[in-house]
């Protein structure tokens, strides 16, 4: 973490004297600008190669019963990603990024965090590695998404750790829970949040799952190429906030999710999503969406004439 790279003064300042040169009225593109001069100041504002990648696992939360869908759905899906039909395959297609999906374990799914640790260290080093190994360094824009049954209990208990709370403050419907559903999410975050109170401080480790875990691994591995990143939603912020502030400063959030606890959750990070469609599937379609945009900031910022250039002024 102290090795990280940071992002380049010299060209932030560089795109945002050329952002006040361009044939607009100053600011008069709102986010665009920022989104812009972020770019400029990890990789430059051309983006050639974008890569977006979907981390999946199961999760022993789901002996619970806090999930209205079986597990199996989890392999199911990556066999649709893999097959081309999922929504992130049509949203990829259209931002025009290279989707990879990484199964992990699926057939060892994580320990109940009710009654224990969800992994040991060396299962959340595996799962962080192979995270690592899947980001592309040559990428000028890196998305991160997410499937796995169960998963938005998860990351409900990684949020409660990182910023307090009980679960009825984190928990939602998920993939469809009903309020019965939905307090029964609540209750279970915070038993975990008992049993793993001297643990909280790794809670990858205490909560899981090996997708958020690889999430983290990817987060970090981009920074360390300074590739920049979109997260999706409310899981995926959650895994990357688990790192901390100082490793998330060349991550933007795609998409403001509908899952309630994702507001709070960037609200405490400090981040303001770039989208809010109302979206709440996940797989990294709010952050595949949001590339779209990202684009047209980067394509505004190198395409724009100057004033001079255009001989106005």
């Amino acid at each position: 973490m102290s090795a990280l790279p940071e992002a380049d003064i010299a060209a932030r300042a560089e795109a945002l004297a050329r952002q006040a040169q361009l044939t607009k009225p100053a600011g008069s593109l709102g986010r665009l600008e920022d989104i812009a001069v972020f770019l400029a100041g990890w990789r430059g504002t051309r983006i050639d190669r974008a890569q977006a990648l979907v981390f999946a696992g199961n999760h022993g939360i789901c002996a619970r019963g806090v999930n209205p869908f079986p597990q199996k759905v989890t392999a199911q899906m990556v066999a649709n990603f893999r097959a081309g039909g999922a929504a992130i395959n049509q949203l990829c297609r259209v931002a025009g990024a290279e989707l990879s999906v990484v199964p992990l374990d699926l057939d060892r799914p994580t320990r109940d965090f009710t009654a224990a640790p969800a992994m040991d260290e060396a299962e959340v080093r595996a799962a962080m590695d192979a995270g690592a190994a899947a980001v592309d360094p040559k990428a000028d824009i890196l998305i991160l998404g997410e499937m796995g049954i169960g998963n938005s209990t998860v990351a409900a208990g990684l949020a409660a750790a990182v910023f307090g709370g009980t679960g009825a403050d984190w928990v939602g419907p998920g993939t469809g829970s009903d309020a019965q559903g939905i307090s029964l999410k609540a209750r279970v975050v915070d038993e975990g949040l008992a049993l793993h109170a001297p643990l909280l401080h790794e809670p990858i480790r205490a909560f899981g799952g090996r997708e958020q875990a690889a999430i983290a691994g990817a987060v970090l591995a981009a920074r360390r190429a300074r590739i920049p990143v979109i997260l999706d939603g409310f899981v995926c912020t959650a895994a990357a906030a688990t790192l901390g502030p100082e490793a998330l400063e060349h991550c933007l959030i795609g998409h403001g999710s509908a899952e309630p606890g994702h507001a709070r959750l960037c609200a405490a990070m400090g981040k303001t999503p770039i989208l809010d469609l109302g979206m709440r599937l996940g797989e990294g379609s709010g952050a595949a969406v949001a590339l779209m945009v990202v684009r047209a900031a980067a394509a505004m910022h190198d395409g724009m004439a100057t004033f001079a250039e255009a001989g106005i002024g």
